[in-house]
């Protein structure tokens, strides 16, 4: 069973529709008793990290994340499983994986201007072995995002990334605690594969306990 994390500001119905074409069991819910029985979490995400923070039930997905049991980060939902955002000022994050969220710049190293938010296609590329990644090959997934966590100061976590002016940390995951920077629900055979992995983790997880 795997709990969406509603607080406010997530897409919790493409991200319901996909689990709902993946066949998998699923529930909406703020509620802290319910949210610690799921077997994973889904953490969606859109609009500010600060906002987010302010309405997230921070202590209780901490407490989940402690369990050991599966936590995906979306989008947002991504950039909060991190330690700090640099959106609307100095916003302290989860802080369940290393590293901050900034703005993209908006003008290349070479002076050119580009667009802000990153929106989009964009291709990933592996970069390190993981149950997620698991039989995937590499390519396209749909962005839609002004922040992001930098590839280069978050080594440690880093699982796949994509360029976009920066290299932007695009999936990420320490032990039991993911993320994916994209909307995975809206990135067709790639996105939908990453959450049938993210599920069969789930349910390996549930078959050795």
């Amino acid at each position: 069973m795997i709990g969406i994390v509603d607080y406010g500001m997530g897409n919790l119905f493409s991200v319901s529709k996909a689990l709902e074409r993946l066949n998998a069991d699923y529930f909406i819910s703020a509620d802290r008793n319910k949210l610690l029985k799921a077997d994973a979490l889904i953490l969606p995400g859109v609009g500010s990290f600060r906002d987010a923070m302010e309405r997230l039930p921070a202590e209780t997905i901490k407490e989940f994340a402690a369990t050991g049991k599966p936590l995906l980060g979306i989008c947002l939902g991504m950039q909060l499983l991190f330690e700090q955002s640099e959106e609307n000022g100095p916003t302290a994050g989860l802080g369940l994986l290393p590293g901050s969220v900034r703005r993209f710049q908006g003008r290349s190293q070479q002076g050119q201007p580009y667009k802000v938010p990153h929106m989009g296609w964009n291709k990933l590329e592996f970069v390190k072995e993981s149950p997620l990644l698991k039989n995937l090959t590499e390519d396209y997934v749909y962005f839609v995002h002004s922040y992001f966590v930098d590839a280069e100061h978050s080594e440690e976590v880093l699982l796949a990334k994509a360029d976009y002016h920066e290299q932007v940390s695009a999936v990420v995951g320490k032990n039991n605690v993911l993320g994916m920077q994209f909307h995975p629900e809206k990135s067709s055979r790639l996105g939908m594969a990453l959450l049938y992995n993210f599920l069969q983790m789930v349910e390996e997880r549930k078959a050795v306990q």
